[in-house]
């Protein structure tokens, strides 16, 4: 693989499990130095002490994204191990499959602190030290159920919705400072989260993932690896006048045009 991103740093959150750990393995293949910020403190070391091995710059950092003081001590952490981001991935998220009538407040807000509240936070603090920079990408994991909905996914879709909305008006806001930002938007995808739902005792939640995955063209559900490789594009030179799109990685489940 090119080094497309060598010297580059990128931070990416939740970065310790599935998706995140597959862009922050393609992301330093392509000479990326790499930053992640995590609850999973196992996970992420472990992911960074494999990339250290093979001579990666690394650095971890342990908070929780929907506290915004957490962030900004995080970002600056970052940026004082391995120096000026260039590249943002906000990828944390979580979600457990439930009718929305079923969800009371406590679970309905952890929700939107992760998937929303929680990546704002990152974006506005590491969109202005890109600004003084005039430059930099921002690339959001959002979610196909944010642009067409999904049964038992009521909260994390509107969550997931938003955010393709904010990425859509900042860029227009970022454009004339050389940052991009734009979206990729998983379908079904086999991450920690989504096997313990197939894993679980809830039914209901296993009947609705295999109608989905049997909906999926190409007869299967997605893989981490098949996100990373569009995520890390985004955030290269080739993607230089690509900004404010949303990208489905679905298997053809949803065709937008």
């Amino acid at each position: 693989m090119t080094q497309q991103l060598k010297n580059k740093v990128a931070l990416v959150t939740g970065g310790g499990n599935g998706i995140g750990a597959a862009i922050v393995r393609r992301l330093a293949e392509s000479g990326a130095s790499v930053g992640i910020i995590d609850r999973d403190e196992a996970s992420a070391r472990a992911i960074a002490a494999e990339l250290d091995a093979s001579g990666v710059h690394t650095a971890v950092v342990v908070a929780d994204i929907s506290s915004n003081s957490a962030v900004v001590d995080g970002v600056n952490a970052i940026e004082e191990a391995l120096g000026p981001i260039d590249i943002l991935v906000n990828n944390a998220g979580w979600d457990s499959l439930k009718p929305f009538l079923d969800n009371d407040e406590s679970h309905r807000d952890r929700i939107i602190d992760i998937n929303l509240k929680g990546p704002i936070n990152v974006t506005h603090a590491v969109l202005g030290k890109m600004v003084d920079r005039a430059g930099g990408r921002v690339v959001t994991i959002s979610s196909d159920a944010g642009r067409v909905g999904s049964t038992g996914q009521a909260v994390y879709s509107a969550c997931k919705a938003g955010m393709i909305a904010l990425t859509k008006s900042t860029a227009r806001e970022m454009a004339r400072h050389g940052i991009t930002l734009n979206v990729v938007a998983p379908g079904p995808t086999r991450t920690r989260m989504m096997t313990e739902a197939l894993d679980g005792d809830d039914a209901s939640a296993k009947h609705v993932l295999e109608r989905m995955t049997k909906a999926i063209p190409m007869r299967r559900m997605g893989e981490p690896r098949d996100v990373a490789g569009i995520a890390v594009f985004l955030a290269t030179d080739d993607a230089s006048f690509i900004t404010g799109q949303v990208i489905s990685v679905s298997g053809g489940l949803t065709m937008h045009g």
